[in-house]
């Protein structure tokens, strides 16, 4: 199995990053076009090809949607499966999960709390 190069890990520098603080370095990485979308895409288990997100992220550039997932995949929470299709790893499913609250938060803002 080869050895994959986590990148955007807390411990190390992330474009655009430069605090250090875990908290911050995980704040820039979701903050980036089109990466939350994605972790949303793929909650509940569900895997999907890069057209198939592509089409769900509202036709994003393939460029920009290509790095959001390498992205992704290096910080460890996305994997791609070895008959195509991504989905989130158990990090991943964890992150998502702390969404949840949000994400109820939002609907009850959206009806006007």
């Amino acid at each position: 199995m080869p050895i994959r190069k986590r990148a955007s890990r807390p411990t190390m520098a992330v474009r655009g990053s430069r605090s250090g603080r875990p908290i911050m370095t995980l704040l820039d990485l979701l903050g980036r076009r089109w990466t939350l979308r994605i972790l949303w895409e793929l909650r509940e288990g569900r895997k999907l090809t890069s057209r198939e997100l592509r089409t769900a992220c509202d036709e994003a550039s393939p460029t920009v949607l290509q790095a959001r997932l390498s992205e992704l995949r290096q910080a460890g929470f996305l994997a791609l499966a070895a008959e195509g299709g991504y989905s989130l790893t158990p990090s991943g499913q964890e992150l998502c999960a702390t969404f949840l609250p949000l994400h109820r938060f939002a609907e009850k803002w959206r009806k006007g709390l």
